[in-house]
């Protein structure tokens, strides 16, 4: 890997949301890939010093897409993805109020191989610190971090009176190839 300023969004790579689903009616329900389509971000990597490393994210808050929705008693419609895209802008994130996700590392350290990344999240308008798990490898960069809705004031989404809602933890996920700017 080279050091360098690696520009990074939707053209280099991937950045995905997978939840879960509990309650008396999980069964009826779906675990969820939802895709954020509209983002950017940057990340500076110093492979000698990982400490002289760091990235920034911007995601456009109402660019959420349901890709796929596994389990659950019947598929999942393209009318239910458009139902639960409405339900994470108005009900889940608020993108009225808060239109922007965003996440600056305040940390980077171990190697290539496996890095940690301690950085603040401001989701919904509430700024909390997170750590993101990665590596990389054939100029790519992969990792996850798991955030806990509830942190940022988010009450997971439920219906059927509470009988079918989601795990208040979701993975981020991500998958990214690291083009250093021309």
């Amino acid at each position: 890997m080279i050091a360098g300023s690696f520009p990074l969004g939707p053209e280099s790579g991937r950045l995905l949301v997978h939840t879960t689903r509990t309650g008396l009616g999980a069964k009826a329900g779906h675990d969820l890939t939802i895709e954020a389509t509209r983002w950017s971000g940057e990340a500076t990597v110093d492979p000698g010093d990982p400490a002289g490393s760091s990235v920034t994210v911007t995601v456009d808050a109402g660019s959420f897409e349901v890709l796929e929705g596994t389990g659950g008693v019947k598929a999942l419609t393209d009318g239910d993805r458009r139902e639960i895209q409405e339900n994470i802008r108005r009900k889940v994130l608020h993108t009225e109020r808060h239109p922007e996700i965003t996440f600056r590392s305040t940390r980077v350290d171990g190697t290539a191989e496996s890095f940690h990344v301690e950085g603040e999240l401001t989701l919904a308008g509430v700024t909390r610190p997170v750590i993101v798990q990665g590596m990389l490898t054939e100029g790519r960069a992969r990792g996850s971090a798991v955030i806990v809705q509830s942190r940022w004031g988010i009450r997971p989404y439920s219906a059927f009176f509470g009988a079918l809602k989601l795990s208040d933890e979701v993975e981020v996920r991500f998958d990214l190839g690291l083009t250093p700017r021309p």
